[in-house]
């Protein structure tokens, strides 16, 4: 049986809508989304094509959730990100759970060490919207070190519920946000070939590329090789002569090495 939502939801609700087309709308949004389900901290961003995200609304109770957001994460680090790949997917409209889709290494990569340790987060959930052409909008809702708690199946039960009104609302609110261009990993790894070879003189293969943003993003050898149609031995040739060429050893030397090439 499900169980009735807080009281003065409704209320919390119809500010919400009131709110709809004015700066209110955020905060509004998300103390109706934290009336219903208790939630540490939010970050509210839209996704482009071709330029930075840009951070709409963000609130947490723990100062280090947002403390890097700007000089790190929206600088480049979100072209590593698992939400941002949820972007370049286009995945439904609808609740995603970071556990549920981020790549099978990613809490033993260096995005997650250097980036993602440092906000504390235990547990995250987004609502992902398409309010225009070539623009999605994420409703980022954590957990962090402040309740140090996951969010529980009743909670997921809820926040699955108040999906469809999210998303509606979301893509309302924010319809004039445009994008140009598109987007492909194949744009990205170009450039990230082409800036190898601009600074460092390092002339990396199609396929190297390719292997060397999935280990950057978390994946691991046999996730590697299903993205990309190759078996894992061969992934592990590809892996080796990438980092022989680029004078390295480890995925931390690696990040140091591409980071800034993504952040220009």
């Amino acid at each position: 049986m499900m169980r009735a939502l807080p009281n003065s939801t409704e209320a919390y609700l119809g500010a919400a809508i009131a709110a709809l087309g004015t700066d209110d709308f955020a905060p509004a949004f998300y103390a109706w989304l934290h009336r219903c389900i208790e939630i540490d901290n939010t970050t509210m961003l839209a996704y482009f094509q071709t330029r930075r995200p840009e951070i709409l609304f963000c609130q947490a109770r723990v100062p280090s959730v947002h403390e890097r957001i700007d000089s790190d994460y929206i600088s480049g680090a979100y072209l590593i990100d698992p939400f941002h790949e949820l972007h370049v997917t286009r995945v439904d409209p609808g609740l995603y759970r970071l556990r549920d889709f981020a790549p099978d290494q990613f809490h033993r990569n260096e995005y997650f060490a250097s980036y993602y340790r440092r906000t504390t987060l235990v547990d995250e959930i987004a609502y992902v919207a398409y309010p225009a052409e070539g623009v999605s909008v994420h409703i980022c809702l954590g957990r962090d070190a402040s309740s140090g708690r996951s969010f529980s199946p009743r909670d997921m039960e809820i926040a699955h519920r108040l999906s469809a009104i999210a998303c509606g609302l979301v893509a309302k609110q924010w319809a004039g946000l445009s994008s140009s261009g598109d987007y492909t990993d194949a744009a990205l790894v170009d450039r990230v070939r082409q800036r190898l070879i601009e600074r460092h003189d390092i002339a990396l293969s199609q396929r190297q590329s390719e292997v060397a943003l999935l280990i950057l993003r978390g994946h691991g050898s046999v996730s590697i090789g299903l993205r990309l149609g190759i078996s894992p031995q061969t992934v592990k040739v590809f892996r080796k002569q990438l980092y022989r060429k680029c004078a390295i050893s480890s995925q931390a030397e690696l990040f140091s090495l591409v980071m800034p090439l993504l952040s220009d």
